[in-house]
């Protein structure tokens, strides 16, 4: 029989490059799954290694395996030092995402660091990673992934929006869910920010000093992407081949005039896919940055709820947590109604140590 109890470590690094999020959460399955937070640490990238990920797509192959051991090896002693620091005992298991590197699921590939047999050798516990991969296999976006973690742990939303690198959403109807990346958000915001000396944009108060480029926020609207239906995911090659000319194309603009031209137009975008819903749940960085939520707050009815400080950092590095419970007991991880793969299936690779 099932045990129906796990205390999982849960980690997650985004495209903002912020640093290795990691959660030690307890799940437990009675008639449905509950999960409890009991401790949570953000291991911040220092500068050598945000540029090292930052330029990471420019490495040829045999660089990109010597990154891959690099990182993994990093990676394994931010979680060592996590287990350490809060005297960690029982683990039954650690669920990793990576870092991701490239993501093109339309040519038929993506690759995230850090997701090798290594990782279980360093840290000497069971790990559970590299979940896009097998769903691009079976035709799929490899992403989103966190939707049914929204579904099973986050019943009571019908919406979860996540605004990190990039704006995610998840659309439940009955017991049935979609979901996709809307728009780029922290990756275009923390890249603008680099350019006044600042790390991000602090609750989008140098947005807020802007005015609108009506030529730049036109250009921005006619982004062919947002008129393709789902399910469609966005990578950073995205970002570096649509938004960024367009970013160098206006430079000659204030810097908060671009930043306020690019909040406006991306609170719409969000706003257009709430579908006047009942409850969002919002988490990730972007549920600081006080003026964006202000902005998507005027141009949709639907309740925007921001929970605690742990929920709206972590939530990614629980879920992924929770996607390896799942894989652990051969149960479906990823929905085809999500992705576009041809069925739904377990995804992801377990290394023993």
């Amino acid at each position: 029989m099932l045990i129906q109890n796990y205390n999982v470590i849960g980690v997650m690094s985004g495209t903002s490059l912020d640093g290795v999020d990691i959660a030690y959460i307890n799940f437990k399955k009675n008639e449905s799954w509950e999960y409890k937070i009991l401790f949570a640490k953000t291991y911040r990238y220092d500068d050598f290694w945000k540029e090292k990920l930052e330029f990471s797509q420019d490495l040829k192959n045999n660089e990109l395996n010597i990154l891959n051991n690099e990182y993994t090896e990093f990676l394994a002693s931010r979680i060592n030092n996590f287990i350490q620091e809060n005297s960690i005992k029982q683990i039954d298991l650690i669920g990793s995402h990576g870092h991701t590197i490239f993501h093109k699921p339309s040519l038929g590939y993506t690759f995230q660091i850090g997701n090798i047999q290594e990782l279980a050798n360093y840290i000497g516990r069971t790990v559970i990673c590299d979940f896009r991969i097998g769903d691009v296999i079976l035709g799929g976006q490899g992403a989103p992934l966190v939707p049914i973690g929204d579904l099973l742990l986050f019943k009571k939303h019908d919406i979860c929006l996540n605004l990190g690198g990039f704006a995610n959403i998840s659309i439940k109807s009955k017991n049935e869910i979609i979901a996709y990346d809307i728009c780029a958000v922290n990756t275009v915001f923390n890249f603008l920010s680099k350019k006044i000396n600042l790390e991000f944009d602090n609750e989008g108060s140098n947005a807020r000093k802007g005015k609108l480029i009506k030529d730049f926020y036109d250009k921005l609207e006619h982004l062919k992407y947002y008129n393709l239906n789902p399910p469609k995911s966005l990578g950073i090659e995205w970002v570096k081949s649509k938004v960024f000319p367009l970013l160098e194309h206006y430079s000659s603009y204030s810097i908060y005039d671009i930043m306020y031209s690019y909040l406006v137009h991306i609170s719409k975008e969000i706003a257009k896919n709430l579908n006047q819903s009942n409850s969002v749940l919002i988490t990730g960085g972007g549920a600081y940055n006080s003026f964006l939520i202000e902005q998507i707050r005027k141009h949709t009815k639907a309740e925007l709820i921001l929970p605690e400080k742990l929920l709206i950092e972590y939530k990614e590095a629980i879920i992924f947590g929770f996607l390896g419970v799942l894989k652990f007991r051969k149960e479906i991880n990823c929905l085809k109604s999500v992705t576009g793969s041809k069925k739904d299936h377990s995804s992801g690779k377990i290394f023993y140590p």
